[in-house]
């Protein structure tokens, strides 16, 4: 976990159905963040995780309201975008931002965004729990959604 990440406690959820959707550009820091993700909900007892690859960042929202159309009760989205040199970076990860929010809130259900959006892959290496990065952003994107249901009254 990042040093910079606050510190959570995260409760046992045993019964957990959850899945993490990868965009597939920058495979190897996509399945870092993937990696990183997995040891998030598995720290939080979730023993029922699923993988899942879309094309890129912005197909992410979609893929996962279709899985909590499935009965997910969590997901956890990671990708890389990199600024280029035209205005497509900037309405990708707005999409994806917005797209994300809409489908957590319609669902009431919570999503983990693990989305790196970076100047350049070096930045995003550094974000994407490699041995040498100073954080772990699929990690701590899983712990963010697992906290949502920390607060989650059952009955």
């Amino acid at each position: 976990m990042s040093a910079k990440a606050p510190e959570l406690v995260i409760k046992g959820f045993e019964n957990l159905r959850a899945v993490v959707i990868s965009a597939s550009w920058h495979e190897d820091i996509c399945q870092s963040l993937v990696d990183g993700a997995v040891r998030g909900l598995k720290s939080g007892a979730v023993s029922k995780i699923e993988l899942r690859k879309v094309a890129g960042s912005f197909e992410l929202p979609l893929a996962a309201q279709l899985a909590f159309d499935e009965g997910f009760d969590l997901a956890v989205v990671v990708g890389v975008v990199v600024r280029g040199q035209t205005a497509h970076f900037d309405y990708v990860c707005q999409g994806v931002t917005d797209g994300v929010m809409q489908v957590s809130l319609s669902r009431s259900k919570p999503i983990g965004f693990g989305v790196l959006m970076c100047e350049s892959v070096e930045q995003a290496r550094a974000r994407a729990g490699f041995a040498d990065s100073f954080e772990d952003k699929g990690f701590d994107s899983a712990l963010a959604a697992l906290s949502v249901l920390n607060n989650k009254k059952t009955t």
